[in-house]
């Protein structure tokens, strides 16, 4: 399958803890950090619930 690159570009500071946890399971920990995920169902629906606070590249 394709992969993702996710950035988290904003702090989670202030974020309801269901997105903080989000951004946990997704593997961001700070501003600024980069993962690798797969383009799965799952993956893009945790992005797309914290998509004020990252950003994606193909």
């Amino acid at each position: 399958m394709a992969t993702i690159k996710i950035k988290q570009v904003r702090s989670k500071i202030k974020c309801p803890k269901s997105q903080k946890l989000t951004l946990a399971a997704l593997g961001l920990r700070k501003v600024n950090a980069i993962v690798v995920h797969e383009d799965t169902p799952a993956i893009l629906g945790m992005v797309a619930k914290v998509k004020h606070l990252v950003e994606v590249e193909k």
